[in-house]
């Protein structure tokens, strides 16, 4: 029950003016406490309490290191789900080559390591639709009509003999592949589009968190990634691209020139920082 507002009443402290010399002794004793500790004390303090709420660490990068605090860092990882990197999956029914998919896998699975060792939260994005098709897009969605070639929806027989569908939800198409299984603590979050920022609850769970700083891993590197990263830095979050730890497929007849080394570069120059996994490892344990 609310208190009546008649009966609070606001006591005021007693207005006391200070004369001049009080005013400069009072300086004076703040001056000398400041100093008792002999020069530099207030600058360790001011590290001391930061160090109390985080721990800045130092990543080599380009165009230039960048300083993050651990404790507002989250390490994402984008689609890196069967359908784009395990045989059978919707990217190589294709006849696309996974290869460098399948080479990020292991770097990614150090830095999840060490980032989980260091306190680190991780968060999974899965791209996948429902089942009923309801969140793919009207039928003339440049969403459908992009994905139709690759057979979304489609039942399929998985490799580990169960009844599937490409790329949609909790099916084994969409399960993250299995060097780099979600542990209990990791974020999960299915998106419906390129972005994991459209639609989802990332934003929410990151700021729930106090996350400001992303480090980014996962496929592929000019699309699903780099959507996402635009979307984090129009947010105000600075992003770490690990540029060992994604990869971009060519996919047949496609124009000669790597879609990977242009995101980069795009990203380096506008979006975010450039790193790799033995940079960010290594600034964990320094």
């Amino acid at each position: 029950m609310a208190p009546d507002t008649q009966d609070i009443k606001e006591e005021k402290p007693e207005v006391r003016n200070f004369s001049r010399r009080e005013v400069l002794g009072l300086i004076g004793a703040t001056a000398a406490a400041s100093l008792v500790g002999g020069p530099g004390e207030g600058s360790a303090s001011a590290e001391q309490t930061q160090n109390v709420n985080g721990r800045i660490v130092r990543i080599n990068a380009k165009p230039e290191a960048i300083a993050i605090d651990i404790k507002k860092t989250a390490v994402i990882v984008v689609d890196m789900q069967n359908d784009f990197g395990a045989k059978g999956g919707m990217v190589d029914l294709a006849g696309i080559d996974i290869s460098g998919i399948r080479k990020a896998i292991a770097p990614i699975a150090k830095v999840l390591t060490s980032a989980r060792h260091a306190g680190i939260k991780i968060a999974y994005l899965k791209m996948a639709f429902r089942p009923d098709l309801s969140d793919f897009g009207a039928p003339d969605s440049p969403n459908r009509l992009k994905h139709l070639p690759f057979d979304v929806g489609k039942s399929i027989h998985a490799p580990d003999g169960r009844d599937s569908r490409i790329l949609i939800r909790d099916t084994w198409n969409t399960d993250i592949v299995d060097e780099l299984k979600p542990q209990a603590d990791d974020f999960v979050i299915y998106k419906h589009r390129y972005s994991g920022f459209y639609q989802t609850d990332l934003d929410s769970t990151l700021k729930k968190l106090g996350i400001q700083h992303l480090i980014i891993t996962g496929c592929t590197t000019s699309v699903c990634v780099e959507s996402t990263v635009r979307d984090a830095m129009f947010r105000d979050y600075s992003c770490v691209l690990l540029e060992d730890c994604m990869s971009q497929p060519t996919p047949p007849h496609s124009l000669p020139g790597s879609n990977h080394d242009a995101s980069i570069v795009l990203a380096e120059a506008f979006f975010a920082w450039v790193s790799k996994s033995e940079q960010f490892m290594t600034a964990l344990q320094a």
